[in-house]
């Protein structure tokens, strides 16, 4: 499998900035797999323990270690993804991919830069939106694998093939079956600056539990989703509908009150909200906005799942 490197870093040994060089490339390949950036890591530290369990022999032998390195996470993300299926009869509650932190408050215009090593960022693309993941959640994981590597990562079949263990034309299917999947749950989203207005605006009918405006900015078909993991108390079933959404959140607005600011952030690149108490991070949302009104709201409450957002 070929890889798309990036520069080395200096004053290591040339072998082994190159092999260093594919971290940032496996953590993002294996969020847009997993839906997990805890879980990617973890894959990424198992990939390359596996490199350096190999002999110096083993080692030479292999022509590219980045693209062993790629399918080896590959092989893993795989194998994750089946197990995950059974994790998930016994999860508390609705299950939403973990929210990417981006510290940066989207209200104060251009990004600012991101601390921490650069080889463990991931790049925000359409491919990271809380929609998109969501979509890709409901493939299989053969499905899953195909697409991101393919679609997104541009690998040929005959190299996807080697990561799933079926031929290239079987592959192939797989990753055809995934775009239909994606034409048919996927609305494109309008410009950035539009859902930013329209976030800002849910979060001041929010704030003032202006139900009447909130019911304006929500789709009438709207479904508001929680993810407490069991840790947090949240609404267990999804909320269908702008009026139901409305009252509900209302009366959460209500609860919170004297608790709890919300703050424009970007969340998974895209206008979000994160509800904070003297600066701890309690819930991140994310919006799916669709003709000039939300269509989604994803709210992740589960301690585990927001650890990396109190960093932030």
């Amino acid at each position: 499998m070929t890889t798309r490197s990036e520069p080395g870093r200096g004053g290591l040994d040339p072998a082994v900035s190159a092999l260093m060089s594919e971290r940032r490339s496996l953590i993002n390949i294996g969020y847009r797999l997993l839906g997990s950036l805890a879980d990617a890591e973890d894959v990424v530290q198992e990939a390359y323990a596996r490199w350096y369990a190999l002999s110096a022999r083993e080692q030479q032998e292999i022509a590219s270690p980045g693209a062993w390195l790629t399918t080896v996470a590959g092989r893993i993300c795989l194998n994750l993804l089946a197990s995950a299926r059974a994790r998930r009869e016994t999860y508390v509650g609705e299950w939403i991919p973990e929210p990417l932190p981006e510290p940066t408050e989207w209200v104060a215009g251009p990004r600012a830069a991101v601390g921490g090593d650069p080889a463990d960022r991931v790049t925000f693309d359409e491919s990271v939106t809380m929609a998109f993941l969501v979509v890709l959640d409901a493939m299989t994981p053969a499905e899953r694998v195909a697409f991101v590597l393919h679609d997104v990562y541009r690998y040929p079949f005959s190299e996807v093939a080697e990561v799933i263990g079926r031929s290239p034309a079987a592959c192939r299917q797989l990753a055809s079956s995934a775009r239909r999947r994606i034409r048919t749950a996927r609305t494109p989203a309008g410009p950035s600056a539009d859902q930013a207005a329209i976030v800002r605006d849910f979060k001041a009918a929010w704030a003032t539990q202006d139900i009447d405006a909130l019911i304006g900015l929500l789709d009438p078909e709207a479904t508001a989703t929680a993810d407490g993991g069991g840790f947090v108390p949240t609404h267990p079933e999804p909320i269908v509908g702008g009026v139901e959404i409305a009252h509900a959140y209302a009366k959460l607005a209500y609860a919170v009150a004297d608790r709890a600011m919300f703050v424009e952030y970007t969340v998974n690149g895209q206008p979000g909200l994160v509800a904070q108490q003297d600066g701890r991070t309690l819930s991140v949302f994310a919006f799916e906005v669709v003709d000039g009104r939300i269509r989604h709201i994803w709210a992740v409450a589960n301690p585990e799942k927001i650890r990396p957002w109190q960093a932030a």
